[in-house]
């Protein structure tokens, strides 16, 4: 505990650090408030049918994106999930389209193109989908009564122009966090909204277990067990495959000295995609629900199919995904050509490896064989929650057993902790002394 609180009067004491953490809390507060802000013309008193069916299911989980916002028809409805929706769409015409491949070889302007074409998509997807979530809230269970305005072009107009309004200001907010506060952003900001519906999910299961079978002892187990996911969990996000790497010679303070033996290592991480494959995995999974509204019986039957989110087939289709995104998203994020050819100008080659093309091969070769086990081990986790659900657990806490939910969640938390870590370590610890204390450096 000491060491805990030690640790935090360091943050506090480091102005940068704690500007950014500041500002990160901030705007993550601004968003949670704006999420409570209704559609002008929406009296939030009659949203109780809303809220009921967006309790499990597709909309149970897109509702948890959102941190409850599409439940109460908030000009945050949508959430940042249209930009997603973009940045997965801008990514996959990545591999194909000439001018897209160009700009992601230019660098940050590149980058910066990149960014300004998503921003433009996620206008784009945001005029198809808000006008189709504000057509689909009576069927969703808001009476007539609730639209105190009525359901003319102007409610349309205004509830559309604040919907996309809403959407870009979230956009915004993650930016301004990923580039002034600490973390990723867009990932924080889904983060967030998974945690605002835990307090509510886990009360939920406490009170069917208690007025059930089970009583506490049932309530124990399933925490024992969470927190063992969340071991699990933990140790799928920090595990690596270090390929181990020798330098012949080494430039130090401008003198080449001889290091021949010294040895250092390339850290593969054993997921290395991280969370976006269970992102962008979900975001496609909305798609197969849509059929759901088809008026052929075939395709609705399988809308329908795909809109349990706890069913097989939903499940099977979430894993493949998951598993064909985490290659994906490997190969275009872990640029081992790249990492062959700085180790050759550094003087660096794997044992046994001749430097160049065939280190570079020799990587992909250990990526795409780490990435395997990865990406199963994630789909596991992702599909945890359909098992968990057969065991009595109420569906809106079972989405904290593995699931979308809990491995956003630990992704993100370790990602946030480990750039704060780094921020003392470049500001408390210019090298380790033999008893491992710290040196302390002017501020």
């Amino acid at each position: 505990m000491k060491k805990f609180i030690s640790t935090v009067q360091d943050i506090w004491k480091i102005e940068e650090l704690r500007n950014k953490i500041l500002l990160t809390l901030g705007l993550m507060v601004v968003y949670r408030l704006a999420a409570q802000v209704p559609l002008p013309g929406i009296d939030p008193t009659q949203l109780t049918g809303l809220a009921n069916k967006t309790q499990d299911g597709l909309l149970g989980l897109l509702n948890a994106f959102t941190g409850g916002a599409f439940a109460k028809a908030s000009v945050m409805a949508l959430g940042i999930m249209p930009y997603i929706s973009a940045s997965i769409v801008v990514q996959l015409m990545g591999i194909a389209v000439p001018y897209l491949q160009k700009l992601q070889k230019e660098g940050e302007s590149g980058r910066k193109k990149i960014n300004q074409i998503t921003r433009w998509l996620t206008i784009a997807i945001l005029i198809i989908q808000a006008p189709t979530y504000l057509i689909s809230l009576p069927s969703l269970g808001i009476p007539e009564s609730a639209f105190l305005l009525g359901t003319g072009p102007l409610f349309y107009f205004s509830s559309i122009l604040l919907l996309t309004t809403g959407t870009v200001f979230a956009m915004w907010l993650g930016e301004k966090i990923t580039d002034k506060g600490i973390g990723n952003g867009i990932s924080l900001l889904i983060m967030i909204g998974i945690i605002a519906i835990f307090p509510s999910s886990f009360m939920q299961e406490t009170t069917s277990r208690l007025n059930s079978n089970g009583g506490l002892i049932m309530i124990l187990i399933e925490v024992v067990v969470w927190f063992l996911v969340i071991f699990a969990s933990v140790l799928l996000v920090t595990a690596v495959r270090k390929i181990q790497v020798q330098y012949a010679r080494r430039t130090v303070a401008g003198n080449i000295q001889d290091v021949a033996g010294a040895r250092q290592y390339i850290p593969l991480k054993l997921n290395s995609s991280g969370v976006m494959p269970i992102i962008f995995a979900q975001a496609l999974m909305f798609v197969p629900g849509l059929m759901a509204n088809s008026e052929n019986g075939t395709i609705k039957s399988i809308g329908v199919a795909f809109t349990d989110i706890f069913g097989l087939w939903y499940n099977i289709l979430f894993a493949v995904l998951i598993i064909i995104f985490s290659y994906f998203y490997t190969a275009i994020t872990i640029p081992t050509n790249k990492m062959a050819d700085d180790l050759k100008r550094g003087g660096g080659f794997v044992p046994g490896i001749r430097p160049g093309k065939e280190t570079a091969d020799y990587l992909d070769t250990i990526l795409s064989r780490v990435t395997l086990p990865g990406s199963l081990f994630l789909a596991l986790l992702a599909i945890l929650p359909a098992v968990i659900t057969q065991f009595g657990v109420q569906p809106g806490w079972a989405i904290f057993y593995g699931g979308t939910s809990l491995l956003i969640m630990v992704g993100v938390a370790i990602d946030t902790l480990q750039q704060i870590n780094a921020h003392l370590l470049n500001r408390h610890y210019d090298g380790l002394m033999k008893a491992g204390s710290k040196r302390k450096v002017a501020y």
